[in-house]
C-alpha cells in the first residue's frame, strides 16, 4: 500500500484490456465529492457516483478505478477485494486511515489537496484506456545527409500501412520539417510551438487529434516560424502522451545532444544510427554514438551504401561497436525529379519499404517477448 501526498510516479490501475472506463466514486461527503468531480473533469472523465456500494451487479468489480471517501470506508468494508482502490481523505494526521485502508483492501491512501496531480493522472489513464505503450524508435544520422529523416519517414509510413497506430515526431527544429518531406507542409494541425508551454499531463487522444494526418499517420513537426526550442518538460509531456495510446512512435533526432534531446532519448525503446559506408562518416558516427549512448542503451547501426573499399555493413558495425540493424537500401525513385509526392517507403514493394517492414516485424517481436 502507498500513501500519496504529492506527485508520485506509479503504475496506473489496470483497465481491462486497455479499454476506456468510468471511475467509481463512493462518498457522502459533499465537499470531498466536489473536489473529486473537479479532478475527474480535469482528467476528461465522467465518473459513477454512489454513497455506498453500487447496487447493480458488477459495479464495484468492473470500474477501472475506485475512489472511496474516508467517510465511506466502513460502508464498503464487505466489498470484494480488487485492485485499483484508492482511499481519499484530507486529514494527514489521522493514523487510523491506514487501518481503514487495510479493511477495504485499498492500494493507495491519498490525501487532498497535495495528491491532486497524482490522482488526475490516474483518472486520465482510465479515461483514455491504458494498454501497452507504443514501441518508440529514434533515428539519427551518423553525419549530415546520412538519410535519417528519409528512414524515419519510411518507417512511419510502413508502420501505418501495416495497420498500426503511428505517430511521427520531428525532434530536429533545424531539419526543415518532416511535414515538408511528406508533402504536407500546408496540412491543418498543430506543430511543436503550440506545445511549448505544456506542463504535467497531455491527453493522448487530444494530442493525436490535433496533429496533421498524412499518409494515414499523425505527424508532429515544426512550423516555419522562429521557435526552434521546446522546454524539456514540454517534450516529456508530449512524448509520454504519444506513447500512451500504443502502436508505434518514430522520432527523427538531431545529431546534437542538449537537454531537450536527452529528454527525448529517455522516451525511446530503440535507436537507429544511420551511417553511410565511408570512413569519414564512420568517424563522425562514432562521436554521435558516444554522446547518445550515454542516455540510450539500445542503439543499433543501419548502414547505407554505396560502400567504400574495404567496408561492408558488418565492418561498419564492428568499427562502431554497435549491433547491426541491417543495410538501408537505396530507393531509386526517390532520386528522380519526377518522383512527385510519394513519401519515403510509400511504394509497398520497394526496397526501402521491405527493409522497414522487416525491421518492424523483428522489433515488435522483441518487444512482445520482453
Amino acid at each position: 500500500m502507498e500513501i500519496v501526498t504529492g506527485d508520485v510516479t506509479h503504475d496506473p490501475p489496470p483497465a481491462a484490456g486497455g479499454r476506456q472506463g468510468r471511475p467509481l466514486i463512493v462518498t457522502e461527503d459533499a465537499e470531498l465529492l466536489d473536489d473529486l468531480l473537479r479532478l475527474c473533469a480535469a482528467a476528461g472523465a465522467t465518473p459513477q457516483v454512489h454513497h455506498s456500494l453500487p447496487e447493480q451487479r458488477g459495479g464495484w468489480e468492473s470500474a477501472p478505478l475506485v475512489l472511496v471517501g474516508d467517510d465511506a470506508a466502513r460502508r464498503v468494508r464487505g466489498a470484494a477485494r480488487r485492485r485499483g482502490v484508492v482511499l481519499v481523505g484530507r486529514n494527514q494526521d489521522d493514523s487510523g486511515v491506514w487501518k481503514r485502508a487495510v479493511q477495504i483492501g485499498a492500494d493507495h491512501v491519498l490525501m487532498l489537496p497535495d495528491g491532486e496531480q497524482w490522482l488526475v493522472d490516474r483518472i486520465a489513464d482510465v479515461a483514455e484506456g491504458v494498454g501497452r505503450p507504443a514501441l518508440t524508435v529514434g533515428v539519427v544520422g551518423g553525419r549530415g545527409g546520412a538519410g535519417a529523416s528519409t528512414l524515419a519517414c519510411a518507417l512511419a509510413v510502413t508502420s501505418a500501412r501495416e495497420g498500426l497506430r503511428t505517430l511521427l515526431v520531428d525532434a530536429d527544429p533545424l531539419g526543415g520539417g518532416l511535414d515538408v518531406l511528406l508533402g504536407g507542409e500546408a496540412a491543418e494541425g498543430l506543430r511543436w510551438p503550440a506545445f511549448a508551454a505544456s506542463r504535467g499531463r497531455v491527453g493522448g487522444g487530444a494530442l493525436e487529434e490535433s496533429l496533421p494526418k498524412l499518409h494515414e499517420l499523425r505527424v508532429l513537426s515544426w512550423d516555419r516560424g522562429d521557435c526552434v526550442a521546446v522546454p524539456p518538460q514540454a517534450i516529456r509531456a508530449v512524448l509520454a502522451a504519444a506513447r500512451r495510446r500504443g502502436g508505434t512512435v518514430v522520432v527523427d533526432l538531431p545529431r546534437r545532444l542538449d537537454d531537450g534531446v536527452a529528454e527525448t532519448l529517455t522516451q525511446l525503446d530503440v535507436g537507429l544510427l544511420v551511417v553511410p559506408a565511408e570512413l569519414r562518416a564512420v568517424a563522425a558516427a562514432g562521436r554521435v554514438a558516444s554522446a547518445i549512448g550515454m542516455v540510450l542503451r539500445d542503439l543499433r547501426v543501419a548502414v547505407r551504401g554505396p560502400y567504400a573499399p574495404g567496408l561492408d555493413d558488418r565492418e561498419v558495425s564492428r568499427l562502431l561497436g554497435l549491433p547491426l540493424a541491417g543495410e538501408v537500401p537505396v530507393e531509386p525513385g526517390l532520386l528522380r525529379p519526377d518522383y512527385g509526392r510519394t513519401p519515403p517507403g510509400g511504394a509497398p514493394r520497394g526496397p526501402l519499404a521491405r527493409f522497414c517492414k522487416e525491421f518492424w516485424e523483428r522489433a515488435l517481436a522483441e518487444a512482445g517477448s520482453g
